[in-house]
């Protein structure tokens, strides 16, 4: 782990109660990789389990803290990102309360501040629902 949950919002311009990731596993030009604990009190989980929303939110916000560690500027503030657009969308499963999912991120492409990824996340080795998103990061 490179960046603990306790440090995660040093990387990220999101707030309680809207962080949807916990600690960054590891953050290379090639891959991003998260761990978030899904706790009950979630402002995105309904019916005990985390929405679609909560998972794509998981993935942009896996993107915002690789992003931030790899390329950190030196005022120490995270760079401003945002969603530019999300297909290729599939939900096989949503994640119970209290269980851990894995995020992993790879970036496609990028055009000047605009990346295209493909986002999975996963609970016990299953895919849970996997994307590409267009992330445009501020400059």
């Amino acid at each position: 782990m490179i960046v603990p949950q306790e440090s995660i919002n040093q990387y990220i311009p999101h707030r309680d109660p809207f962080i949807m990731i916990g600690s960054l596993v590891s953050a290379t030009a090639e891959r991003f990789e998260s761990e978030f604990l899904i706790k009950e009190n979630n402002v995105l989980v309904e019916g005990g389990r985390l929405t679609e929303s909560g998972l794509l939110e998981n993935i942009a916000q896996t993107c915002a803290a690789s992003f931030g560690f790899l390329d950190r500027e030196e005022a120490g503030e995270p760079k401003i990102g945002f969603i530019g657009a999300m297909t290729k969308v599939e939900v096989y499963e949503l994640p119970p309360v209290n269980s851990t999912i894995r995020t992993i991120v790879v970036p496609l492409h990028q055009l000047g501040n605009i990346y295209l990824v493909k986002g999975e996340s996963f609970r016990e080795g299953r895919i849970l629902l996997g994307c590409e998103m267009k992330i445009v990061v501020t400059q």
